[in-house]
């Protein structure tokens, strides 16, 4: 069973990912995050309207519900490659496009309540997951969008990239709401 996490070498993941997993390392405790970032994204955003959830700071910007909706296609694509590795699967796993998935999922017509919902179930779900790992398995290695990268570091990108969208949300959505 997981219970403690050393953080990942530069060799266990590709360079795209490292802001993630740095901003995963400056925590004092891996595993706490996950529950953590629940609490965090219902406190942030739990309060909006769906009308305010459409707002974009820019044009091309995604709206609040379409980054928790890639949020959630995230935690499914990465818990699916992290299921993968850990149980020592080298078979070579693609990669996705985010702006096709978000384009095509329609998030702006789901509510604010639901796409939260779904991240809190999706979270939970990969806590139990990583919780019940043998310490050995997040050592494993596999390939994913033509890289090499181990569960371990995804179990720290998966932290990272949540906490990389809600830096987001402070500065650049959240502000121009209140």
């Amino acid at each position: 069973m997981t219970t403690t996490l050393t953080p990942p070498t530069a060799e266990e993941y590709a360079p795209f990912y490292a802001e993630y997993v740095q901003r995963a390392q400056a925590r004092e405790d891996i595993l706490t995050a996950f529950p953590q970032q629940i609490d965090k994204i219902k406190s942030a955003l739990g309060h909006l309207s769906d009308e305010q959830a459409r707002f974009k700071f820019g044009p091309e910007e995604w709206s609040i519900k379409e980054v928790i909706g890639h949020l959630n296609d995230v935690e499914r694509v990465f818990s699916y490659r992290l299921l993968r590795i850990s149980r020592n699967d080298s078979t070579p796993l693609p990669g996705f496009e985010q702006d096709d998935f978000v384009r095509e999922a329609g998030f702006d017509n789901y509510s604010i309540t639901d796409l939260i919902q779904e991240f809190e179930f999706l979270r939970r779900a990969n806590v139990l997951s990583i919780k019940n790992m043998p310490d050995n398995s997040t050592l494993y290695r596999g390939t994913a969008s033509g890289a090499t990268i181990s569960a371990r570091a995804l179990i720290y990108m998966l932290v990272g990239h949540v906490d990389h969208h809600m830096e987001s949300f402070h500065k650049n959505y959240l502000p121009a709401l209140s």
